[in-house]
């Protein structure tokens, strides 16, 4: 078999992967107030970068204020905030990584006390969450779609300003592009709305445009391949996203999960179970696909790189406790 997850991979621009592991995103609560990075932002994307992974996302960051999901999260709204992102991916490609920056507006998912404005959605329902029952958002008016794609091609802008390899569009996990793809939360009677094609517009604007503005950028979309939730986003429908996605440019695809949430088996032992969501869209794609959820060994990425099912593997909270460690343990070709 091989070791699969040492093999580089090189993207349309040029720009090379030096292996098949992926950071993702994970929220570390460092920034300030206001969304800025701090010494603490720093500290904690160079320890991540150690582990030697081809490309390391950084967590998600609101592209505007009324999108912001928590007190200290990075923020990516403002230009003057650019000067601390520079700094962060300035650590994770100075340890030989590519440096993604995820984009996100909640969405729903937040409380007015953290946004300081109504909640904003594609339709007034809260979304699903298990354990918590949010605030009803606010529909967005038709009229007010424009702006909300400018935040997010502003934003990638200044992930370009700020040097960063990749920009991540967020459309997982219950979060704002995820609940206008998902019919349990996106009601909508006009062209944002109805059968998959009108609710998954907005995201497929948004990529078009960023892929248009600022095509130097290299552009991922994390996305469930269903929500995992009776009623909602059904495979199908989201292999027609990813393919429309690619045809537009995007460079990779990011399966996670989706407004159902995280599904590890009770015991919480299986691997890689996300891993064949992955395994659904891939067949349909030519881009490469991550697959996530729970891995923990160098093998088992080796393993499902081979079988086919993905072509990176994102490994989160097995790096986030050491990642020097694993590295060696698990990047460590000799």
């Amino acid at each position: 078999m091989g070791f699969a997850r040492f093999q580089a991979f090189e993207f349309k621009n040029g720009k090379t992967a030096r292996n098949r592991v992926v950071v993702p995103p994970m929220a570390s609560r460092t920034a300030d107030g206001r969304g800025f990075v701090t010494d603490a932002t720093l500290k904690h994307y160079e320890r991540l970068a150690e582990s030697g992974a081809g490309l390391v996302f950084v967590e998600y960051s609101f592209i505007h204020k009324t999108g912001k999901g928590e007190a200290q999260q990075l923020g990516v709204d403002s230009w003057d905030q650019v000067e601390g992102l520079a700094k962060v991916a300035g650590v994770i490609q100075r340890s030989g990584g590519l440096a993604g920056l995820q984009l996100v507006h909640v969405g729903g998912k937040t409380t007015t006390a953290i946004t300081g404005t109504p909640l904003l959605g594609p339709s007034p329902i809260p979304v699903p969450v298990k354990g918590w029952e949010p605030e009803t958002p606010v529909p967005v008016d038709e009229s007010e779609i424009p702006a909300l794609i400018d935040w997010y091609v502003e934003a990638a802008n200044r992930a370009e300003a700020a040097g960063f390899d990749f920009a991540e569009l967020h459309a997982a996990h219950g979060y704002g592009l995820n609940q206008w793809l998902s019919p349990l939360t996106n009601h909508r009677a006009d062209r944002f709305g109805g059968p998959i094609e009108g609710r998954s517009r907005l995201l497929l604007t948004i990529a078009e445009r960023i892929q248009r503005e600022v095509p130097r950028l290299l552009l991922a979309v994390r996305m469930p391949a269903q929500d995992h939730f009776p009623g909602g986003l059904e495979a199908q429908e989201m292999i027609w996203v990813a393919k429309r996605l690619e045809a537009l440019g995007v460079d990779l695809i990011d399966v996670s999960s989706g407004i159902g949430g995280w599904r590890r088996p009770d015991d919480g032992s299986e691997q890689g179970y996300l891993v064949e969501d992955a395994a659904t869209l891939k067949p349909h794609l030519k881009i490469p696909v991550i697959g996530v959820g729970g891995i923990e060994t160098g093998a088992f990425i080796d393993r499902i790189l081979v079988s086919g099912k993905v072509d990176f593997a994102a490994v989160g909270r097995a790096i986030l406790n050491d990642p020097r460690a694993w590295g060696r343990g698990h990047l460590n070709p000799s």
